[in-house]
């Protein structure tokens, strides 16, 4: 990912990424992304972006494994993610989904995760401390609870699912309160151009809908423009 495309995608909003990726694709039916309704902790922050580091957690039951195993599986995560390389973004798995109770992310560690580099979070899991967590890091979750309950790593370093999205580590994601995406890899090369595509044609038909005298005759003409344009 080039510097200019990642400026780029830190200005567009999700939809606009997924329709960005039809148009490389010359085609309809991109669907790598998230099913259903995702909270933002920070939906006037600029959006995610950054290649995934991904792990799996759990909180409504005590861990089984003995406390030595937890800790040293806890700290190994950490170093995870603190030895990630810029720009990332962390996608957790809450196995207890769809009912979550430990909210893995508050104000502690996601001021711990933003020191460390990451952009912000994707989760099926639940965020806590509301007004506290850091600027400039969002968290995209399902959740909102006031418990950590029994929380802690299952794995690391391997195939995630968030809301119906599948993300594999080191995948490029975006990510804002619309939900999250996987960009295909093949497409990574096109996509500023496509993105910038877009957002031309769909000028001809927003400026043509804010002008006092729009009608249907001048959306017929708009979008034959539009549609000229988009090909």
């Amino acid at each position: 990912m080039t510097p200019s495309l990642l400026s780029l995608l830190r200005k567009v909003d999700t939809p606009t990424v997924c329709n960005a990726v039809e148009v490389a694709q010359g085609k309809r039916g991109f669907d790598d992304f998230t099913r259903g309704t995702m909270l933002c902790s920070a939906p006037e922050e600029p959006p995610i972006v950054g290649y995934a580091r991904t792990a799996k957690i759990a909180a409504v039951n005590p861990p089984t494994e003995p406390p030595e195993v937890i800790k040293t599986r806890r700290m190994a995560y950490y170093k995870y993610m603190a030895e990630a390389a810029n720009p990332c973004v962390a996608v957790i798995e809450d196995l207890d989904y769809p009912d979550c109770i430990g909210a893995y992310w508050g104000e502690i560690n996601t001021s711990v995760h933003k020191g460390f580099g990451i952009s912000g979070v994707v989760t099926n899991g639940v965020m806590r401390d509301l007004g506290d967590l850091p600027k400039g890091f969002p968290v995209v979750a399902g959740s909102v609870g006031p418990s950590h309950g029994f929380v802690h790593v299952r794995e690391i370093d391997t195939p995630v699912s968030v809301f119906g999205l599948t993300v594999n580590p080191g995948e490029l994601v975006h990510a804002d309160r619309h939900g999250a995406l996987v960009v295909p890899s093949d497409v990574v090369d096109q996509l500023e151009a496509a993105i910038q595509k877009l957002l031309v044609t769909e000028r001809i038909v927003l400026d043509a809908a804010r002008q006092p005298e729009f009608d249907f005759d001048a959306f017929e003409t708009a979008w034959a423009v539009f549609e000229k344009a988009r090909v």
